[in-house]
Formats: C-alpha cells, sequence, structure tokens
C-alpha cells in the first residue's frame, strides 16, 4: 500500500505499522534477537512466579512485589512482541484502529504499574534495613495488596485519557504508522487535528510518574545509604548493601532507557527514525528480560531455589 493511497481517509479502521524503517531489509535479522528476548522474558519471568508460588518461605513482602513485576513485564513483552515479529517475519502490518488504541494503553499502563513497582519495592528494601524489627508489622500482606492496588489503579486512571483521546482525533491524511507498535505520539501524530491536548498530556505523565517515582527512590534510598554508613563493620555493610544491589539494578535497566528514549523522541531531531524506533523498542522488551535474570543471579534465595530445582529434577 503506497502512501498516496492512504490520504485523505476519514477514520480508517485498519492501520499499517512499518516495522522500522529504512531497515526493512534487515527485518529477518533483527528478528532474531528480538525473539530470543521475548523467549528468555517469557521463560524467565514464568520461573519468577513459579519459584515464589512454590517456596513458601518466599511468601512475603519483597516477593510478592517481584511476582508483580514479573506480571507487569510479560504483559508488557506480550503487548508488542508477538505483533512485532509477524512484521519481521511474515510482513503482516495490517492492526486494526481499536486494536491499536488497546496495545498503546497496555504499554502505558503497565509502564506505570511498573514504575510503581520500583516505588514500593524501594520503600520494602527501607523499612527492612532501617526500621528491621517492625518490617513484619507495617508491610502485613493486607497492606501490600493495598499498596498493589494502589499501583495497579494508579496505573489504569492516568493513562485512560491516552485512547480517549486518541479516539477522538479524525485521522485524515494516513494510516500509516511509523513504527513497529502504536506508540501514542506515532499515532496522533497521523490525525489532522490539533493534538497539543494528547500530547501535552503524554509529556506531563510522562514527566510527573518518572520524576516523581524516581523522588520516592532516591528519598528511601538516601535514607537506607545512611542507615548502612551507620553500621560498624564493613563486611555489615557489604551484606546489607547486597540486599539492595538487585533492586537498584532493576531500576537502572527500567529507568535509563525509558528516559533516554523519551528525551531522544521529543528533542532529538537529527536522531535517525530507524534509531529512535529501535531504542523505543529496547525500552518495552529489554528490561523484561533482565529482571528475572538480576533477580535469579542476585538474590540468594531465589537462586538456590532455582539450583535446587534444576538438581532435583536431575537426580530423579
Amino acid at each position: 500500500m503506497s502512501d498516496s493511497d492512504t490520504t485523505n481517509l476519514t477514520n480508517p479502521s485498519i492501520f499499517i505499522l512499518l516495522g522500522i524503517p529504512g531497515l526493512e531489509a534487515a527485518h529477518v535479522w533483527i528478528s532474531i534477537p528480538f525473539c530470543a528476548i521475548y523467549v528468555i522474558a517469557i521463560w524467565g519471568n514464568f520461573t519468577i512466579l513459579f519459584i515464589v508460588k512454590r517456596e513458601t518461605s518466599l511468601h512475603g513482602p519483597m516477593y510478592y512485589f517481584l511476582c508483580m513485576l514479573a506480571i507487569t513485564d510479560l504483559v508488557l513483552s506480550t503487548s508488542i512482541q508477538p505483533k512485532t515479529l509477524s512484521i519481521f517475519w511474515f510482513n503482516s502490518r495490517e492492526i486494526y484502529f481499536s486494536a491499536c488504541l488497546t496495545q498503546m494503553y497496555l504499554l502505558n499502563c503497565f509502564a506505570v504499574m511498573e514504575s510503581g513497582i520500583f516505588v514500593a519495592m524501594a520503600f520494602d528494601r527501607y523499612v527492612a534495613i532501617c526500621d528491621p524489627l517492625r518490617h513484619s508489622t507495617i508491610l502485613t500482606n493486607r497492606v501490600v495488596a493495598k499498596i498493589a492496588l494502589v499501583v495497579v489503579l494508579r496505573g489504569c486512571i492516568i493513562v485512560l485519557p491516552y485512547p480517549l483521546l486518541a479516539s477522538q482525533w479524525p485521522y485524515c491524511r494516513s494510516n500509516i504508522i511509523h513504527h513497529s507498535y502504536c506508540k501514542h505520539i506515532s499515532v496522533v501524530s497521523l490525525a489532522c487535528a490539533d493534538i497539543r491536548a494528547s500530547s501535552h498530556y503524554s509529556l506531563t505523565v510522562t514527566f510527573f510518574v518518572t520524576g516523581l517515582d524516581l523522588f520516592f527512590i532516591a528519598v528511601s534510598y538516601s535514607q537506607i545509604l545512611r542507615a548502612i554508613l551507620s553500621l560498624h563493620t564493613r563486611e555489615a555493610r557489604l551484606k546489607t548493601f547486597g540486599t539492595c544491589s538487585s533492586h537498584l539494578c532493576a531500576i537502572l535497566v527500567f529507568y535509563i532507557p525509558d528516559v533516554f528514549s523519551t528525551v531522544l523522541h521529543r528533542f532529538g531531531r537529527d536522531v535517525p527514525l530507524h534509531a529512535l524506533i529501535l531504542l523505543a523498542n529496547v525500552y518495552l522488551v529489554v528490561p523484561p528480560m533482565l529482571h528475572p535474570i538480576i533477580y535469579g543471579v542476585r538474590t540468594k534465595q531465589i537462586r538456590e531455589r532455582l539450583l535446587w530445582l534444576f538438581t532435583h529434577k536431575k537426580i530423579g
């Protein structure tokens, strides 16, 4: 379908995803790491869920939040990867407008949820290190459930205007999306209307949610660092800091590509489009793969349980 065939449209029911414009010839090769990343992400996050569910000693706040993180990662991966791979493998570029809005909502909703989960995990580490004797009384199962509910509702409500506003605009210029998935700004920019409401709201949510969450995480870790430095021995400081290392690595893996991708999409006028799209994909597909690896390697209880499962099955 050519560009000339898609002009002067009136709210088309189908949009066309181009994948990674400029790298069409390399789509099959690009699909190889994308597929591997998706398989590892699915396997790793389901493994985390299985281990925590099966091992009763892991039924605590930190691991409940870890399960929430695994679920959000599974949704983020599955909402984008199958369609992206179908574009790369089968040139299946069509997507219904309703499906496009659904994908847009899921991606942004669960990204906001994931950010909230990292704040909850930072609060858990703060209580565990700064007030360990009251950890079990402060973070009861009831409190954890309330925190989880707030995290979910925040993501669902804050992102709801994205598809609601996008569905109101008339799309009469083109139905071609120069992206591999329905990124919010890539979709609404096709509208032949004043989209400042969508653009400004998206920008406000991005900086407000990311900024506020990073602020709370920074406050938590400033108190954690102060508590760690007050310990008398180097061994105690290292051991205590080790309980936070996996969480810190996961935060860096999630936020650095997020902030970098957002800044470049908004202000990187001279950055090639294919580079922006690749970075946008990296932000969504790589963290779900790395998070279970980070927690599997850095968390002793999960690592030991995983090794036990493998050796037990091998012996059996």
